[in-house]
């Protein structure tokens, strides 16, 4: 499943590690994008938890004001009981993108989940369709052994995959083995989509690269500024809803410590720093996934910049790219 080629043209992409000041950047780069190009930006979610209505805190979703000065989309399109593929996403975004471009405005997606942004650029690999005998076998042994004995599996099956997955994301860990026992491969073997030819690209792909130990005491802060912003009565909201948590929305970044603490498996300290700790790990997968993608070209920032100075970043790369 690829993401039409002519609609990829006409696309900017602004990725980034976490914490790293994106929401504040995209909002000052579509403004500018309006003022030197001449159609007006409109930003597009490429974050798989800013789809979720009602968590708000934990996925950092851009400000009432930043809101009001761009238009946004596929941000609290989904119930947290829902789940949602990257198909979906893939095919939400390419509804999305044609209204976007019929207003002759540009379509600037914004956001830091690796997988999204692979997917628009190169194409998914759709993979066999779900066996809820091996789902629902898979899921029992979850809980009967509990996630980390489920990800060993996968690091015997798929290391590739594994090595791109976190043990806490459960559902596409027992996806990754589901197209495993189903297809006799490993998943990685499969899903090696190539970068289009250069005529078929977007030209306008970056990602903020900070420094690291900059990026690190950001994620710090921001946990605990999130937790003074009452996140803990965000995530008690949450578990208070008569559907539960889907597997996607449960074992996003700091919610699912939190649900630990609120029911009891977790003192509050010990849920803080296993956040801090997770996130910083993710920041690290994120590096990862955007260095290596031949698409994206690295703004370096010094993390003595403002929003509007790293926009302006963005377009001094704009002009070489």
């Amino acid at each position: 499943m690829r993401f039409p080629s002519e609609l990829l043209r006409c696309c900017w992409f602004l990725a980034g590690p976490t914490a790293s000041g994106k929401s504040e950047v995209a909002v000052e780069l579509a403004e500018r994008i309006q003022t030197q190009f001449g159609s007006a930006a409109e930003i597009v979610s490429l974050d798989s938890m800013t789809l979720y209505r009602r968590m708000n805190i934990g996925t950092a979703k851009p400000s009432a004001q930043q809101l009001a000065r761009v238009p946004h989309h596929l941000f609290d399109i989904l119930e947290p009981s829902q789940d949602f593929s990257v198909a979906e996403y893939l095919t939400a975004a390419e509804q999305c993108c044609r209204e976007i471009v019929a207003r002759e405005h540009i379509p600037l997606f914004v956001g830091g989940t690796g997988l999204y942004l692979r997917s628009l650029l190169r194409g998914v690999f759709a993979g066999p369709p779900a066996n809820e005998a091996i789902r629902t076998r898979l899921e029992a042994a979850v809980e009967r052994d509990g996630k980390e004995s489920l990800f060993a599996r996968l690091q015997q099956v798929d290391p590739p995959t594994a090595a791109r997955l976190h043990p806490n994301d459960v559902r596409r860990v027992i996806r990754a083995i589901e197209v495993s026992e189903i297809t006799g491969q490993p998943m990685s073997t499969q899903h090696q989509e190539e970068p289009l030819p250069v005529s078929e690209r977007s030209r306008h792909v970056y990602w903020l690269e900070p420094p690291r130990d900059w990026l690190y005491r950001r994620i710090n802060d921001r946990t605990t500024a999130m937790l003074a912003a009452g996140w803990l009565d965000e995530v008690q909201s949450l578990l208070n809803e008569p559907l539960p948590l889907g597997l996607t929305a449960s074992q996003a970044l700091g919610y699912h410590e939190l649900i630990e603490h609120r029911q009891g498996r977790l003192t509050l300290e010990d849920a803080v720093t296993q956040i801090q700790t997770r996130t910083r790990q993710f920041a690290k997968r994120q590096h990862t996934w955007f260095r290596n993608l031949e698409e994206c070209f690295a703004v370096p920032i010094t993390g003595l910049e403002d929003a509007a100075g790293i926009a302006e970043l963005v377009l001094k790369a704009a002009a070489t790219s």
